[in-house]
């Protein structure tokens, strides 16, 4: 496992092409800047990593150059929906291309219109890979009804998608919530999901923030069916959780044994993150069977990680993931 730890903004190392400009990340505070290259994919710059500068001016020198689709990620592609016997219909929308594809898994109650997934399908327009969007059923678009909902439908849901809807390999992008469920389909489809990114990854996020309350807060919780968890990204202040999805999710959890994905894992996760605290990302690093995984903290960033600079990091890691998938079939 790599940790890499940014300050005001940076982005992840892609392969260098050219001889003698090889690198990747290393340790907390060894990753530094070695050396601009050309990038084939944006004309633009790509940056391999060395052991004697900061990181914190890496964004500051790309600012001016940032590609077209970071300004205007509002390509339109239709609904569609896959159909599924005795279960709700799933709202998608889809890009077809190269393998590998990529797949985003949206966060708790969020849809797939979201910036960091509007941002994914224009970066894999550019590059003419396959890209799917989805929403869980019970949100956006999708049938069903939320406060029936659970993890283990949620699950059953991105199953659908890699069976149903994926062609070939496929790189997981999961987000918050999608970030536990990107693991079980990894663990579930292990020959057809090659490399997983997850974005203030909430492995086990929703028992472990029950467990965390006063006793006699979760036995009020037992006793009146209902968890009204607060939260500043709901309308309302709060998430009204039944009770039975929290017992539910229990049955989900992953970070009790070793986690047996065997892939490339990336896990970004803010340091302010007031949610999922970016310790988890570690510990899910930790608990992972794979060898190559990489941890990146933003210094300044949310448990969003919506910002220009974050989406940035985002694309540039499912990049560099690309490449090595390619360097490793060819």
């Amino acid at each position: 496992m790599r940790t890499l730890v940014s300050g005001r903004s940076a982005h992840l190392s892609r392969r260098a092409q050219g001889a003698g400009a090889a690198g990747k990340m290393a340790g907390v505070g060894l990753a530094a800047v070695a050396a601009w290259v050309p990038c084939r994919r944006w004309g633009l710059a790509a940056v391999t990593f060395g052991f004697h500068h900061g990181l914190s001016t890496l964004l500051a020198r790309k600012t001016e150059r940032a590609p077209q689709w970071l300004r205007a990620c509002r390509h339109k592609t239709s609904i569609s929906f896959l159909s599924r016997p005795d279960l709700p219909n799933l709202a998608y929308k889809r890009l077809k291309g190269k393998s590998p594809g990529i797949i985003f898994i949206p966060g708790y109650i969020s849809n797939m219109n979201g910036t960091k997934a509007l941002a994914i399908e224009e970066f894999c327009k550019s590059l003419g890979h396959a890209y799917i969007r989805f929403d869980y059923s019970g949100v956006g678009n999708s049938d069903g009804n939320l406060e029936e909902c659970t993890v283990g439908k949620w699950r059953k849901d991105v199953l659908s998608i890699i069976d149903d809807l994926a062609e070939g390999p496929q790189i997981l992008v999961g987000s918050s919530l999608g970030g536990w469920l990107m693991f079980h389909a990894a663990i579930a489809r292990p020959q057809k999901v090659v490399a997983l990114v997850g974005v203030a990854t909430a492995v086990d996020g929703l028992v472990t923030q029950f467990n965390q309350l006063p006793i006699e807060t979760k036995k009020e919780i037992e006793m009146k069916g209902v968890w009204p968890m607060p939260s500043k990204y709901s309308e309302e202040g709060v998430y009204r959780i039944q009770y039975s999805v929290i017992k539910e999710a229990e049955h989900h959890c992953l970070l009790h044994s070793p986690i047996p994905v065997k892939c490339p894992i990336r896990l970004l996760h803010g340091m302010k993150d007031d949610i999922v605290p970016w310790h988890t990302s570690v510990q899910v690093a930790d608990r992972v069977v794979s060898t190559d995984v990489d941890v990146i903290l933003r210094k300044n960033s949310d448990h969003r990680m919506k910002e220009k600079a974050d989406i940035q990091l985002l694309v540039y890691t499912i990049d560099d993931l690309i490449d090595k998938l390619s360097t490793i079939v060819h």
